[in-house]
């Protein structure tokens, strides 16, 4: 049978509008195909980070360094960073050169490679735990910082296919996770997920507790 891709375009990536992008990302496809192996999501956990003038994110007042360089492209490429030493985060990298803007992926759906995803975890079944939060999506996924940060989301290693928009009473924006540092912005309502989906990881925001 033969697998039809819907892959977004570079187009879509380009725009100014980052939190309006990590909404629209709910319920879109995550597909990689690393090694031969191909796996994928439906994307129902995101949270935009706006750049220079948001406090949580690693642009934030123009700061540049070797680990966040990639977040200066032009949007439509991976920015995957590791976090506190053991979890290969992914970002949707948008906006235009120059502009930080990123969304991070929190939790997918499982939808295609099931034991493929269970054989890189070690689990020996599919509950919530296996893509429910950034850095478990990542290891399903097979997505590595070393290997993948960079990596062009409209080419054939990793990739996100178009869907039927989530309706909008199916989704909901809270603040973000793990950002108290950032004062009041980490009260904004950057963080979107698809209302009752079990793969929505646990993690709390601040208006979540």
């Amino acid at each position: 049978m033969t697998r039809i891709s819907r892959k977004l375009p570079l187009s879509f990536y380009l725009r100014p509008d980052v939190v309006g992008i990590a909404r629209e990302l709910l319920g879109k496809k995550l597909v990689t195909c690393i090694d031969g192996r191909l796996t994928s999501g439906i994307i129902v956990e995101t949270e935009a980070y706006a750049g220079v003038e948001d406090r949580a994110s690693h642009g934030y007042g123009g700061r540049r360094t070797a680990r966040n360089e990639m977040l200066y492209h032009a949007g439509g490429v991976a920015y995957v960073y590791l976090c506190y030493g053991i979890h290969h985060l992914f970002n949707v990298v948008t906006n235009q050169e120059g502009v930080p803007h990123a969304v991070l992926i929190r939790a997918v759906q499982p939808a295609e490679g099931l034991p493929e995803m269970l054989r890189r975890t070690g689990k020996q079944k599919p509950d919530y735990s296996l893509t429910a939060g950034p850095g478990a999506l990542s290891r399903a996924l097979g997505i590595h910082y070393r290997l993948h940060n960079g990596e062009p989301l409209t080419g054939d290693l990793i990739w996100i296919e178009d869907a039927l928009p989530v309706p909008e009473d199916a989704i909901v924006a809270t603040t973000r996770v793990g950002v108290a540092y950032a004062q009041e912005d980490a009260w904004l309502p950057y963080r979107f997920y698809v209302r009752d989906n079990p793969w929505v990881s646990k993690a709390k925001g601040l208006q979540d507790t």
